[in-house]
């Protein structure tokens, strides 16, 4: 659930609701059925795992937004799909209405696949797993997001000498190819880490550094760097934002590069669905592009 204001109102809704669609829970605080359907609202959201968002607007401090939607009365719920209204109600409707609700414009929750009758695909990160990426690498080198995945799962069992003789051919990309692009900075974070001494002490540093000086971007930097390097990206993106919020283009916007590279590799590969349904998207991706367009918006 995201509390939403004009000044947020673009990026999270707006731009959101092209990604999943997005629930608008007009209330207010002195409003009884607000209080009754708002913790409905937050535990259908949870149900439902992912397949929309749940934005609140106070209605009171946000007139303007409840003038543009033509509210009357409250609480009112309206659903965006692709930057537009597609449905809503009012009042402090039960569980069961809200879901009913829900189910009539949402994609269907994804239905576990059977049990294969043939030997199950390799687990990604597995000799054979890799050996079906180098195998499609061999037979189409022009692929270049086969070749991606293929860096990307050596990277991700730390066989960066293998990882950077595979990317070697399209390392002259990266300029025009974010994916590419993500898997250089990442490879960079790698050598830059692997260069220090003593990671305990050298994290430690930099700690002191940021607590004595909060705009101590370099050291924030490369706090985020190790983070990139032992594969925790949220904690990456988490002192990335650090920086934006206090400068958005530092060094020629390094930080939000490298913030867009992070959320080009935890990505997973996009669901097929039937035409004219969303895919489901993964929570963490869809909630650190929420955050970086709030602060780039902002």
């Amino acid at each position: 659930m995201i509390d939403v204001t004009v000044a947020n109102f673009q990026a999270e809704v707006i731009e959101a609701s092209s990604r999943l669609p997005v629930l608008i829970d007009f209330w207010a605080p002195w409003c009884g059925p607000c209080k009754v359907i708002g913790p409905l609202l937050e535990k259908v959201e949870t149900d439902y795992g992912g397949r929309f968002q749940l934005v609140k607007i106070d209605s009171d401090q946000e007139q303007q937004l409840g003038a543009a939607f033509g509210i009357r009365s409250i609480p009112t719920c309206i659903l965006m799909v692709n930057g537009q209204p597609v449905d809503g109600f009012q009042g402090a409707l039960p569980e069961s209405k809200i879901k009913e609700f829900l189910d009539k414009h949402l994609p269907p929750a994804p239905q576990a696949e059977p049990e294969p009758e043939l030997a199950p695909e390799p687990v990604a990160g597995s000799p054979d797993a890799l050996a079906m990426l180098r195998a499609a690498v061999e037979n189409d080198p022009a692929n270049d997001a086969t070749r991606f995945n293929y860096v990307k799962a050596l990277l991700q069992i730390g066989a960066v000498d293998d990882a950077k003789v595979a990317f070697a051919p399209v390392i002259a990309k990266t300029g025009v190819d974010r994916k590419l692009d993500a898997l250089q900075r990442w490879t960079n974070a790698i050598d830059t880490v692997a260069a220090y001494d003593d990671m305990a002490l050298t994290l430690a540093n930099f700690s002191q550094n940021i607590a004595t000086n909060k705009r101590d971007f370099e050291a924030r930097f490369a706090t985020a760097q190790i983070h990139m390097a032992q594969q925790h990206w949220t904690a990456a993106m988490d002192e990335l934002l650090d920086i934006l919020m206090r400068d958005k283009s530092w060094s020629e916007d390094k930080a939000r590069k490298t913030y867009i590279a992070i959320l080009e590799i935890i990505e997973p590969p996009p669901v097929k669905v039937a035409d004219g349904q969303i895919p489901p998207v993964d929570p963490v991706v869809a909630t650190y592009r929420r955050r970086l367009s709030s602060v780039i918006l902002s």
